[in-house]
């Protein structure tokens, strides 16, 4: 009988209809596949058994996440390589369906189910959130999913983060350290938003108040900042009282939807509308739009994905989905113009930032790396792997172009059809 590793490629191939360009290393000791590439390691038979009873990008994550299944060698190498076979195939690739329809597929797996040991699911690891069927984006629900994915720990969020303590793309020279380029992207946005002394600006998902405090402190403007997690905002109050700007900045835990105290001069939402979901979105414009005085800017900064020729066909990826950003839905850039434009707002400028987050998420990786026992001390093994695992990943994803991020700038403009922008407005680039 041929070893685990040399069953496990042999099923793994035929599934995928294709070679597998990576090194399989089972518990038993045995290796398959080029000695040279980076390996897949499948640790114990538990792991096994968590791929044969949810096949596909969740039962892999399980896997990851309780250390049944490993990566020796080159992570970006062997993450690259997987997303191909798995996870960006393309429509055209070969389904799960098709796949398990094909007689030695089926007769493998049997095989595998009987290498795999006693026939009962693995229970999911602890760091899966787990939840019942409900209606998505209600407050309520926004709640929780925000809760779950930023109350980790502001020290674990140090660790990855830096001092800088800014969890959206950067904006890069071509050489510079992270806190420099996320200090510059700071500066983008408010020149973008064209703050002055003695304005109000609404911080949307405020984060642990890097963006208020930089406003506040550079531009003396008035800042209210709201989010959903309480962690973050102690750490932020501190933040600000430890600039002295208690004077000038609030931080309050509220749904951007509470929020009743305009209008404001303009509004930052970094890295918040991925979690508004699809069908709140135009709430969400029509709100920004309401809370701001005629004149007034919105700089709108959210991660895009590419179009389906099929949209209906979108899903939320299950990994993310379940272990990272829970009811998180990511909108191409087209819609999302749409949308704020319904909503009554100009859309000005759109800028591109794809590849700034692709050096950001590697900066991101590397500070977690470098501070692995700390950060595995502070939260759990199961969510740093989480952490390791999702941002290499959507590093390789904004470098391949499968997820973008963008800049949108748009204007409540008056009646009068005065937009208050110069007639080249990027200057901001000087």
């Amino acid at each position: 009988m041929a070893d685990a590793a040399s069953r496990l490629r042999s099923l793994a191939e035929q599934m995928l209809g294709a070679p597998l360009p990576l090194r399989l290393k089972a518990w038993d000791g045995s290796q398959a596949g080029p000695p040279d590439a980076p390996a897949l390691v499948v640790r114990n038979r538990r792991g096994l058994r968590r791929m044969l009873f949810k096949p596909g990008e969740l039962g892999l994550a399980r896997a990851w996440v309780s250390g049944d299944l490993e990566i020796e060698g080159d992570l970006y190498a062997a993450l690259d390589v997987m997303s191909g076979l798995v996870w960006e195939r393309g429509e055209d690739a070969r389904t799960l369906v098709e796949a398990v329809r094909d007689p030695g597929v089926r007769a493998a797996a049997r095989e595998l189910l009987k290498l795999a040991g006693p026939p009962i699911p693995p229970a999911p690891p602890r760091e899966e959130i787990r939840r019942p069927r409900r209606r998505l984006h209600t407050r309520r629900t926004d709640k929780r999913a925000i809760s779950h994915h930023y109350d980790v720990g502001n020290d674990f969020y140090e660790i990855v983060l830096g001092p800088s303590m800014v969890y959206s793309c950067a904006y890069w020279e071509e050489a510079g350290t992270l806190e420099t380029a996320q200090r510059d992207k700071l500066e983008l946005i408010c020149a973008k938003l064209g703050l002055k002394e003695g304005q109000r600006l609404l911080d949307v998902g405020c984060g642990w108040g890097s963006m208020a405090i930089h406003a506040a402190r550079e531009y003396g403007v008035g800042v209210v900042g709201v989010t959903l997690s309480q962690e973050q905002a102690a750490y932020a109050r501190k933040r600000v009282a430890d600039e002295g700007l208690t004077d000038r900045v609030e931080i309050r835990v509220q749904d951007y939807r509470d929020v009743a105290d305009g209008p404001f001069d303009a509004i930052s939402s970094i890295g918040m509308a991925e979690h508004v979901g699809a069908e709140k979105y135009l709430e969400y414009a029509r709100q920004l739009y309401d809370l701001l005085k005629p004149g007034g800017r919105l700089l709108n900064h959210q991660i895009g994905r590419r179009p389906q020729r099929d949209e209906s066909a979108y899903e939320v990826d299950e990994f993310i989905d379940s272990y990272v950003f829970p009811d998180g839905e990511l909108a191409p850039l087209g819609t999302t113009v749409t949308q704020l434009e319904r909503a009554g707002f100009e859309v000005r400028d759109v800028e591109s930032i794809r590849e700034h987050y692709a050096l950001t998420l590697r900066r991101w990786v590397a500070n977690l790396e470098a501070d692995w026992d700390r950060a595995v001390r502070l939260t759990s093994p199961g969510r740093a792997r989480v952490w390791r695992l999702y941002m290499a990943a959507c590093a390789l994803a904004f470098e391949h172009n499968r997820i973008g991020v963008n800049q949108v700038l748009a204007i409540r403009t008056p009646e009068s059809g005065t937009s208050g922008l110069p007639l080249r407005p990027r200057t901001w680039h000087g």
